[in-house]
C-alpha cells in the first residue's frame, strides 16, 4: 500500500499531480517543474518532505557505534552541530547517505533517504552487537518541511526565529506556538532551513509558512523542482548517483571522508586505499552541446569505447541547457573541457566534461 504524509490532504486541495515514489504518494508538481525550480532560485518555496526517515541512535555506546557504521569521524561532532556521511557496507560500498546530528551526549538523530529507511534499520541493527544502543524509528511521528531560498531566511525570522542555527546546525524553536526543531540544511543549493514537527501540527504548520510567505512569493513546490535543483547542485540521489556498489571516493565524496580517522568502520580498509591509489571510475558533469537530454542509465562513450553511464540528468532552468552527472572509467587524459558522447536513442550526441556544481551553492552561510 502507498503510504501518504500528513500533508497529502493539503497537496490534494492544492491541485498537486500526485505520483508515487519511494513507496509515497507525493507531489511531483502544482504549478509547473520550472517555475517552482524558479521561485525557490530567486524567492521562497516550501517543500513538504516528511517521507524522509528519522531514525535517533542513543546509548552510552552511541558515539562508537556510529563511528563504525560511518567514514565520517563523529568523535569531532559537538552538541547541535550536523555533520553529512555515509554508511557503508564492508566492501566500502553506500547502504544510505546520511545527515547525523548531534542532540546532545549519546544521542545523535539521523536523517535517513525514504527509498532506504528499512535496508538502513536493517543494516543498524545487524551491526550493534557489542554497542549499548538503541535504535529508535522515529519517522512514523515526524513531518519535515523544508523553507528554501535567498528570502528563507527573512520569512523564517519574520515568523518569529530571529537567532537561526549556523549552516550545518540544529535548534530548538517555536513557530506559531508549536515546538519543533529547525536545522540550517536543504537540498537545493539555496540557504533555508528544515523544520521537523511531529505529525499533528504539521498541517497547521503548512498552512502558516503558506500564509506568512505570501509577501515573499512563497510557493508549494514539487518532487520535479526539488530533483532539478538538486541536479544543478549537483547534489547526489540515492538510487541514482549512489549505491551499494559504488564508494564515497569514487562518487567524489572524499571530502567527507576523514583520513585521520583512527577508528575502524566498514569498508574502511577499501576506502582508505582508494584515497591513496585512486579509483577505477569516478563521478563527473556533463553539459549537453545539443538541446538534448541525458537520461539515466544512458551510455557515455569516448574514441568509441563505452566508458560508463549517466546517473542523473535533465534540464537546467538557471543555465538554460542540459546537464547530467556520469560515472566514466578514470582516465586521465578526461579533464575540465574534454567532449565525450552520450548515446541517445541510438545516436551519439556530444557532451562536455564541466566542473560540479553547475550553479553557484548559496546555502553555506552563518547569518
Amino acid at each position: 500500500m502507498t503510504k501518504q504524509t500528513f500533508l497529502h490532504g493539503k497537496h490534494v486541495k492544492l491541485g498537486a499531480k500526485m505520483v508515487d515514489f519511494a513507496g509515497w504518494h507525493m507531489p511531483v508538481q502544482y504549478s509547473s517543474i520550472i517555475e517552482e525550480h524558479k521561485t525557490v532560485r530567486e524567492a521562497v518555496g516550501l517543500f513538504d518532505v516528511s517521507h524522509m526517515g528519522e531514525v535517533v541512535v542513543e546509548g552510552e555506546d552511541a558515539l562508537p557505534y556510529l563511528n563504525k557504521i560511518v567514514p565520517q569521524d563523529i568523535t569531532k561532532l559537538v552538541d547541535r552541530k550536523a555533520v553529512y556521511c555515509q554508511m557503508t557496507n564492508k566492501k566500502g560500498g553506500i547502504i544510505d547517505d546520511l545527515i547525523i546530528y548531534k542532540i546532545q551526549d549519546n544521542k545523535y538523530l539521523i536523517i535517513a533517504n525514504a527509498s532506504r529507511i528499512d535496508e538502513d534499520l536493517n543494516w543498524m541493527v545487524r551491526n550493534k552487537l557489542g554497542f549499548n544502543v538503541n535504535i529508535i524509528n522515529e519517522s512514523h511521528n515526524y513531518s519535515l518541511l523544508a523553507v528554501q531560498g535567498p528570502k528563507a531566511v527573512e520569512l523564517v525570522k519574520k515568523m518569529g526565529v530571529s537567532d537561526l542555527p549556523p549552516f550545518f546546525s540544529i535548534k530548538r524553536a517555536e513557530l506559531f506556538n508549536i515546538n519543533l526543531w529547525v536545522s540550517r540544511t536543504g537540498y537545493t543549493g539555496e540557504d533555508g532551513v528544515e523544520i521537523l514537527v511531529r505529525n499533528e501540527f504539521s498541517e497547521t504548520l503548512w498552512d502558516k509558512i503558506l500564509e506568512a510567505g505570501q509577501e515573499f512569493g512563497i510557493k508549494p513546490i514539487g518532487l520535479g523542482a526539488r530533483d532539478t535543483l538538486r541536479l544543478e547542485a549537483a547534489l547526489h540521489l540515492y538510487g541514482n548517483d549512489l549505491d551499494e556498489e559504488t564508494t564515497p571516493v569514487e562518487a567524489g565524496l572524499s571530502w567527507s571522508v576523514p583520513k585521520s580517522k583512527v577508528d575502524d568502520y566498514n569498508g574502511k580498509e577499501v576506502i582508505t586505499n582508494q584515497l591513496a591509489n585512486g579509483v577505477e571510475k569516478r563521478l563527473i558533469g556533463l553539459k549537453m552541446l545539443d538541446r538534448n537530454i541525458a537520461r539515466h542509465g544512458y551510455d557515455v562513450y569516448y574514441n568509441n569505447e563505452k566508458i560508463g553511464h549517466i546517473t542523473s540528468g535533465g534540464i537546467s532552468p538557471v543555465r538554460n541547457d542540459n546537464i547530467a552527472l556520469a560515472y566514466i572509467k578514470n582516465l586521465s587524459e578526461l579533464v575540465i573541457g574534454s567532449v565525450v558522447q552520450v548515446e541517445i536513442r541510438g545516436k551519439m550526441h556530444d557532451a562536455e566534461i564541466v566542473k560540479r556544481p553547475f550553479v553557484e551553492k548559496k546555502n553555506k552561510v552563518n547569518t
